[in-house]
Order: structure tokens, then sequence, then C-alpha cells
């Protein structure tokens, strides 16, 4: 058995360190968060390989003297907290005093710093452990902190690093959040010769959100300023019953920083419940001001979660907020979830399932028998071939019969299943059909949307989308697959955009497949005729995998005739 041994420095630091760095979005958040507690109001952050090769944080803050400029590498060292009952209501952004010892002790950094006036400023260079140089310079206010080389001295960490894009995305994510906290900051972000994000300072959120998001985006929002018991939430969210297909544009900030919380986003969808069109999640820029001893931030290391002492009270306040909001706007109602924003009359008009059947005359059944569709080959036992299909369910399920019981099969997830298919057949052979837009599909893309269009956009026209720079945020959509009808395909292209920023490469032709046939896939509270249910059937046990969706969801359910008879005691 070995011996209990005490760790040498250099191991336990670098140990240390990887619990506070895990990659270079976690540097540049580190160093903008001691820029922000410093009072700048001008940061300027400049990259190179996603930040793997330089990292560059610029402020216009306090500055710091010699004294404090050596002080800072010294673990546990900080100016934010003095005393144990400080932990208790924490108002700046850290106080750990352990990221610019962890960045340095990983990487080749150098500060230059100065309080202004009269006094020199200071350079520290450090590579690893080690300090290199310390020296007076002439340096204006503020602060400049250069990290090289992240993880030179650990290797196998670095070959875990993402790619440059991927990384530079995680970046311009994190900053996105600090622009809408920080309407009155300037803040930059250049990486190599390129300008990603370009803020200059404006007076409101709201001209926040119009500069990241475009004017598109801001007419489809609401404003809420709610306050009582202390407490404050303010911002905008969707302005029924517009809305998004996925959650990737719910901000939440507490003391504006901004956080991951489940109790913010249960009650903003809780909320949206039902006044909002079929699967589209609210949109949401949320700004909760609690007491500080209200809200403990210390329960994440990276303190991207909180814990409210009264969780209950802010999840009705959230609530509230929001129906005052929308009290104000006023003529919203509630929306079927069953033909959502189709009137009745013409719901089965709209039903195009994409797939090709043939009706004989005078009779209403599918072209080849259903005896000779194979069973469904997964984990599910004593599944055989489908005798039948019995009807609709809920206008979402399909019944049908085989010989040991039901099969309850979701209609989307199906249609999804076969579209996924006949498209990644449709892509081997380079073969998509496109339509070209009469008058182009004008659309803003914020940072990040612009920059995953810049890193997929050649596997994008490779499926059919063409996109064109208009200038500024502004982008056209001069062509498309022609599966989709133009609003369909903006709207794919959007949820594209926002899936393809955290797809790892080799999976992303994947994704994007997946999300084109979900978007044109039956949807749910669509009737069929049954000759489209019997040979959606039919297709999908024709495919490579009928038990899943492209997305891993389950398509079939079976109810075995043995579970029938025990239920009715047979």
């Amino acid at each position: 058995m070995k011996r209990i041994a005490i760790l040498p420095p250099e191991i336990s630091q670098k140990i240390a360190a990887g619990e506070v760095i895990e990659r270079p979005a976690s540097v540049v958040k580190e160093l903008v968060e001691n820029s922000l507690d410093a009072d700048a109001m001008d940061i300027r952050v400049e990259l190179l390989a996603g930040g793997k090769k330089l990292i560059r944080v610029r402020d216009d803050g306090q500055g710091m003297s010699r004294e404090d400029a050596g002080q800072c590498f010294i673990r546990h060292s900080t100016s934010k907290i003095s005393k144990e009952e400080d932990l208790l209501a924490i108002s700046t952004f850290g106080f750990r005093g352990e990221a610019l010892p962890s960045i340095s002790s990983v990487s080749r950094l150098t500060l230059k710093t100065s309080e202004g006036a009269a006094a020199p400023g200071t350079e520290v260079a450090r590579e690893g452990e080690d300090v290199l140089s310390v020296r007076d310079i002439a340096f204006p206010r503020g602060t400049t902190i250069e990290v090289r080389d992240l993880f030179f001295n650990l290797p196998a960490r670095q070959k875990f690093l993402r790619g440059d894009q991927s990384e530079l995305g995680q970046i311009v994510n994190y900053l996105t959040n600090v622009a809408l906290a920080y309407p009155h900051l300037r803040l930059t972000l250049d990486h190599g010769s390129r300008n990603i994000l370009n803020c200059p300072p404006v007076g409101s959120l709201k001209e926040r959100i119009f500069q990241l998001y475009g004017r598109s985006v801001l007419d489809r929002l609401i404003e809420i300023d709610h306050t009582e018991s202390g407490s404050r939430l303010f911002g905008f969210s969707s302005l029924p019953p517009a809305g998004r297909p996925d959650r990737t544009r719910q901000f939440f900030f507490v003391n504006l920083r901004p956080v991951r919380d489940k109790i913010l986003s249960s009650a903003l969808n809780q909320a949206y419940r039902g006044i909002l069109e079929k699967d589209l999640s609210p949109e949401a820029f949320f700004f909760l001001t609690v007491p500080y001893e209200d809200v403990d931030v210390n329960v994440h290391p990276a303190k991207a979660e909180v814990r409210f002492s009264q969780s209950s009270s802010v999840f009705q306040l959230v609530l509230r907020s929001i129906e005052t909001a929308r009290n104000k706007v006023g003529g919203i109602k509630e929306i079927s979830a069953v033909s959502p924003g189709i009137p009745g009359t013409r719901l089965a008009e709209q039903i195009d399932v994409g797939i090709p059947f043939k009706v004989a005359e005078g009779e209403t059944r599918f072209e080849h028998p259903l005896l000779a569709i194979p069973g469904i080959p997964s984990a599910e036992p004593g599944l055989g071939p489908v005798r039948r299909v019995l009807g609709q369910f809920a206008n979402a399920y399909i019944v049908a019969e085989d010989a040991n019981g039901l099969l309850i099969i979701d209609q989307h997830n199906a249609h999804e299943r076969v579209l996924f298919e006949r498209y990644a057949d449709i892509d081997r052979q380079k073969k998509w059909p496109v339509k070209m837009s009469l008058i182009p599909l004008l659309f803003d893309l914020s940072p990040s949307q612009a920059l995953s269009l810049e890193a997929n956009q050649e596997m994008l026209q490779g499926s059919g989308f063409r996109v064109e720079a208009m200038g500024g945020r502004s982008y056209a959509l001069r062509e498309y697959p022609d599966i989709f009808k133009p609003e369909e395909a903006l709207s794919a292209l959007l949820s594209l955009l926002e899936e393809m920023k955290e797809s790892l490469s080799e999976s992303k032709k994947e994704r994007l497949l997946a999300t084109m046939a979900c978007k044109t896939a039956i949807k749910a509270g669509q009737p069929l005729p049954r000759e489209k249910m019997d040979f959606l059937v039919q297709e999908l046990f024709m495919t490579a995998n009928p038990s899943l969706c492209p997305h891993g969801r389950p398509i079939v359910v079976k109810i075995a005739r043995s579970q029938i008879e025990k239920g009715l005691k047979r």
C-alpha cells in the first residue's frame, strides 16, 4: 500500500489552476470580470487561434500600484473581501484570489498596469511559476494582461482544447452576456485581423439589444419592469405569439452576473405556456436585482449558477412581472395546442408530409401491402410485422397493430426518421434541388450566429443554403433547399446556426440533416388521412433505425397483448 505524500507545489498549483481555468473562455471571463470590478468603461479583447495562442485584455480601470502588481500573483490574494462576513454578501464578480495565479501558472503572462497620476506603471513578466522580470514602464491608467500559449506546460490539457472556431464561439457567447449587462461599456473583440464584436457605449438595454441583434428581434419583445419586496425584475421577453424554436436566446442575470438558473428558466417557460405558437419558446433578456445576502453565488466553481434563499418568491416574481407586462400590451389570447396558428378549416390543406404515395382509382389505400413491412429492429422484444394501421390518437400518434399487441407511433418522430434518411441519400449524391429567392429574405444575425455562419458556410451551401452578407449585422438568403417554404427556410437556417455552434466538426453534417428533417416533418396536432398514415408506417419500417429519430428520441412504444389482458384481468 502506497504511503500518503504531499504533492510538490508545482504540481498542486497546476491542479488548482485546472479547477479555475478550463479553456480560453475561462481566462477571458476571469480577466474581464477583474476589469469590471476595477470600474473599467472600455474593455478590449484580442485573440489569436481562438485564444489558445494569445489572449490580450485591455481596460481603462483603476489599475494597480507596483506593490499590488506583485501581490496579485500570490494565491488567495484579493482586494474584494477582508472578513468572513463578506462571503455572505458578494457584490463583486470575484474574490477567491485564484484567477491570476492560476492563469499565470499555465501560460506565459505579461501584466502591464498603472494607477495613472504621476507614478510610473509596472510590467510583470511570468512564465508558469517563474517570474522573468518586474520593471517600471510608461503606461496610461488601467491594466493590460497578455496570456500566451495557454497550457504550454500541460500538453495533456492542451490536447483536449477544441478547434479555434469552437473556442472563439465560447468567448463570443460570454462577451455577448457582458455587453448586455453593461450597455454603458465600450466592448470590442478582435480575432487576428477580424473584428468580431464592436459595441460602443449606449444608454439602455434596449439600444444594446438593437446593437447586437437588430430591429427584427427588438420588435418581437415586450418590456418587463416589476418591483416587489426589495427585488426587481427588468428586461425584455417575447411578445406573443412570437417565439423561437429553441431556448438559446434566454438570458438571465442576477445582480448583473450571467447565470444558468432552473428557477428563472422554469418560471419564464411556465408564464408563456399556451400563449406561444406550438414548438416555440420565449426569448428573454432578464435582469434580477436582489439583496446580496439573499443569493448565494458560490454554489458553482465558475459562479455560473446561484441559489436563492427564497426561491418560491423569485419564481412568483417572474410570473407576476410577465403577466403585468402582458396586461399592459393587451390583446394576447391563448393559442390552441392542437392547431397552432392555422384555422381548423384549412388545416388539412396545410399538410404535406413530403412522402409520395399513390391512391388507386376510387380507393384510399397505399401502393404496397402492409404485410410486406418488416418488424422493428430494436431492443423491444417480440416486435413482429405490422398487420394494419388502426387510426390516429390526439392528432399526434399513429396506432397500429402487430401480432403481439399495439404500437403507438409518434408521427413527427417517424416522419423525421424517414426524411433524415432520404436527405442523407440526397446529400451523398450532392443533388440538393434549390429555390432562388426572387426577393431575397433579409435577416440579422447576432455575433455568435455570424461566427457560426462563417465557420459552416461551405457545408450550408453544399446543402442548398446560399447566404450573402449585406453589411453590418444584415444578411440575405439568396437560395435554399426546395423542401422548404421561404419562411421555413429562414427558420431552419437560424436553427442550424445555433445548433452547429456547439457541434463537433464530425457531427455537424448529421445535425444539419436532422434539423432539416425536423423542420419539414409533420407536426403533432396535424390530422392525417388514412393513406398517409399507412404509407408513413410502411416507410418508417423500411429505414435503418425505426426505433429512434435522428435526435435520439424514441419513435415507437409497444403495448403487449399480455399487458392489455393482464390489465383487463382476462
